[in-house]
Parts: structure tokens; sequence; C-alpha cells
């Protein structure tokens, strides 16, 4: 059975990072688990990170991550064009199935095994199931709402989704910088 079932987004704005994941998990038709976190706080709290896909998958991505950032004292870019080369040369961790998101004060990158390493112009980063959703949200929330904080920008960007998406869940998890 495939599971599916997350949706992570990031957002960095004006030295400020924020990044939210919800919290369902499926297998199949059927929703496993409601309540697990997929972001995490890497590199002495400085930089925010989360997966979409298997989560040992994911975990074991965060580890090499967090290696490598710790081998680039703190250098999310360095760190994400390192792993990314890792993760595209190695022949194990090129069968693994997860996406990373990563956020500092200052950029945001998406990380696949594919090798992409992607820096959005906005700021904004998506993945998982909801992640188009979450990601036209955000947009617009930024461009045409009040001045929202990136975290609350997020947190309304994944509320949205999850009345869109069924693999999004309203359970939300919430991390800033």
């Amino acid at each position: 059975m495939l599971t599916h079932g997350t949706t992570v987004i990031g957002c960095v704005r004006e030295g400020a990072a924020a990044l939210a994941c919800d919290g369902q998990v499926t297998l199949g038709h059927t929703i496993v688990k409601s309540g697990a976190r997929k972001i995490y706080r890497l590199y002495e709290g400085r930089v925010l990170a989360g997966f979409a896909g298997g989560a040992a998958d994911g975990l074991h991505l965060f580890e090499r991550f967090e290696r490598q950032l710790e081998a680039h004292r703190g250098g999310l870019q360095r760190a994400a064009v390192e792993l990314a080369k890792e993760w595209r040369s190695d022949r194990v961790l090129r069968r693994l199935e997860a996406q990373l998101i990563a956020v500092d004060g200052t950029q945001a990158f998406l990380l696949s095994g594919a090798g992409d390493v992607i820096e959005p112009d906005d700021g904004i980063v998506a993945i998982g199931a909801g992640a188009p959703y979450a990601l036209a949200a955000c947009r617009a929330l930024l461009r045409h709402g009040a001045e929202a904080s990136v975290a609350v920008a997020v947190r309304h960007a994944l509320e949205i989704a999850a009345e869109i998406c069924i693999y999004t869940n309203t359970t939300l998890y919430v991390e800033e910088l």
C-alpha cells in the first residue's frame, strides 16, 4: 500500500521564517494517524525543516541533512546542495520516497531525490498532497491580506488546504524563527 498524506509549507519574509505541517498520515484509503509531526528544528534551532513522504525515509533524510548543516556551520544553501548531491548519487538514498523543505531567516529550499534544490522567488515553498492549495493560499494571503506574520500566513494556508485536500487535516503544527 502506498503511504500518502501530508502538507508542509514554509515561508521566509523580511527576516522571519515559519514552517507548518498538518498531522495526517494515510495508508491507502484509510487515515492511520492524525497527529504526526513532520517539522523539526535543526542546527541549534536556527533551521526549520519538514518532510512529506514515507516517515522512515523523511527521518533518514533529516539525519543526513543535519550532518550537512553541521559540516557547513549552518549554511543552509550549501547544506541543501550537498544533501541533494549525496541523495542523487547514493543508490540507497535515491530510493527514498520523500521530499524536504528547509528554511532559515533568509532562505527557503525544496529538496528532492532527483537532485532538485529549488529556492522559490517569493520565499514560499510547499510539499505534499495539499501543496498546491497551501502554496496558492499563502501567496494570496501575503499579497492581498493584512500584514500577517509568516507564522499566521502558513497556518491559514494549511487551514485552507485542509478544506480542499482529503490528505490534509486540521491538526496543525507551526514553528517559527
